[in-house]
């Protein structure tokens, strides 16, 4: 039974200086859960940390109540955690169709296929780019290709880390529904994104997290009615 994506007391330190203190948040299945604050505010770390790539101080990240502190990234993703990183990174050198395949290396022959399918399905426009050096993609397109790859993983628990950055309006507009659609079909969604607004709109329940430290915890309408909350935390 899926229980959800918890972190409970979370502390992580980079070159010795502590940048989460006591972080608790829980993403749930079939949700998404909205991660708002300043930048530096310590967002993308916690996405690290809970991804393997940052190591723990203390406290604990389980998945379906079991512990995934100290596991590899590899193994955290093998597990259905797929991290989506800010600034829609790909393997700029090889092919659209080349980065699709390497994200599903754990899979079979049989699986690669149909999890391709899916993915492409979810983004056709990247059809008719799979012999295209990815490194010469829009930014936009860059992005599809990120959210394919964590799509062609089957995650049970998807982490995007600022979609939207850098991208018109109008692929941000493209993007949300795949996060949506996603959350519907049980995928628990965590949303970290510049555009509050949008954040606020398709999110069941928001944080906020101000120099480290989660300050605001509830439903996002609470954030709509007291901006203030949000304000304070952005100028902090």
């Amino acid at each position: 039974m899926s229980t959800g994506l918890t972190v409970q007391r979370l502390n992580v330190a980079r070159s010795g200086k502590a940048i989460l203190h006591d972080v608790d948040l829980t993403i749930s299945p079939g949700r998404i859960t909205a991660l708002l604050g300043a930048n530096g505010a310590g967002k993308s770390s916690l996405v690290l940390a809970i991804a393997g790539v940052l190591p723990v101080s203390s406290g604990v990240v389980t998945l379906d109540g079991q512990s995934i502190v100290g596991k590899r990234p590899d193994g955290i993703r093998a597990s259905g955690v797929a991290a989506v990183p800010e600034g829609h990174q790909v393997l700029n050198d090889l092919s659209v169709e080349d980065n699709l395949k390497v994200a599903g290396c754990h899979l079979t022959r049989a699986e690669l296929r149909s999890a391709l399918d899916v993915a492409l399905d979810t983004f056709p426009e990247l059809r008719d780019r799979l012999r295209v050096r990815s490194g010469d993609l829009s930014g936009g397109q860059q992005q599809m290709v990120a959210l394919a790859q964590a799509i062609i993983g089957k995650p049970r628990y998807l982490l995007a880390d600022e979609l939207s950055f850098g991208l018109a309006p109008v692929i941000v507009a493209r993007l949300v529904p795949v996060l949506q659609k996603l959350a519907s079909q049980g995928v628990g969604v965590l949303l970290i994104e510049q555009f509050t607004h949008i954040a606020l709109k398709i999110s069941h329940i928001a944080y906020v997290m101000e120099r480290g430290r989660i300050c605001f915890s509830g439903e996002p309408q609470e954030l709509v009615d007291n901006p203030q909350i949000l304000h304070s935390a952005y100028l902090a």
